[in-house]
C-alpha cells in the first residue's frame, strides 16, 4: 500500500506554491494510474464500470472519501465509467493533498470496474 495513502489532508490556505513538476513526478510514482494534464497543475483517473450502477457506487465512495477529507475532487461518470479530476484551486496547481486523495480512491481499488 501507498505510504502517501496512509497520511491525512491538511488544510491549503493558500499562498503556498504549487507542486513542480519534478515532486509531481515524484509523486505520480505512488499513485498508479493517474495522470499528469494541463501543464502539471491537475491529475486524472479514468475508471471503466460494467454498468452505470457500478459507476455510480463508485462515485459516492469517491464523495465519502472526499468529504471525510476536506478535499474535494471534480468527478464525472455515466454509463461505464468515472472521470476523477484533482488540484488545489487555491493554489492553481498541484498540492500534496491531491496525491493523498489520489491514492486514498486507489485504495478503493476498483468496486465494481471492468479489467481494462
Amino acid at each position: 500500500m501507498s505510504e502517501i495513502a496512509q497520511k491525512t489532508c491538511t488544510p491549503c490556505r493558500g499562498g503556498v506554491p504549487p507542486m513542480t513538476a519534478e515532486e509531481s513526478a515524484e509523486m505520480l510514482r505512488q499513485t498508479p494510474d493517474w495522470e499528469l494534464f494541463d501543464d502539471g497543475k491537475r491529475i486524472q483517473r479514468s475508471i471503466k464500470f460494467k454498468d452505470f450502477a457500478a459507476a455510480f457506487a463508485f462515485v459516492r465512495l469517491v464523495s465519502d472519501l472526499a468529504e471525510s477529507e476536506g478535499h474535494h475532487p471534480d468527478i464525472s461518470f455515466g454509463w461505464g465509467y468515472v472521470t476523477v479530476s484533482l488540484q488545489t484551486h487555491k493554489i492553481h496547481g498541484l498540492h500534496e493533498n491531491d496525491f493523498i486523495i489520489a491514492a486514498k480512491i486507489n485504495r478503493l481499488g476498483g468496486m465494481g470496474a471492468e479489467d481494462p
